[in-house]
């Protein structure tokens, strides 16, 4: 699978937990993924000054996107 496919995925997984973070007034976007695997996202609104942003990063987004593409090593938040 090349980044360009790998990207498509991850931008669909975040399309799909998207509506849950916004009836929160947050959102998440894609930033980048890392040739080793890490894909780096961004929180935004009430989403990133949560306190629950780190459990939501692990237990949503990080098992979303590597139910998609196994090979994703974890998803860090730059913000």
């Amino acid at each position: 699978m090349t980044k360009k496919e790998h990207i498509t995925l991850i931008e669909e997984a975040l399309t799909e937990l998207r509506p849950f973070l916004k009836k929160d007034e947050g959102d998440i976007t894609f930033v980048d993924l890392t040739d080793d695997m890490v894909v780096k996202v961004a929180f935004h609104g009430a989403c990133k000054e949560c306190s629950m942003s780190a459990m939501t990063l692990k237990a949503g987004v990080e098992e979303q996107i590597r139910t998609l593409i196994p090979s994703v090593k974890k998803v860090e938040a730059v913000n």
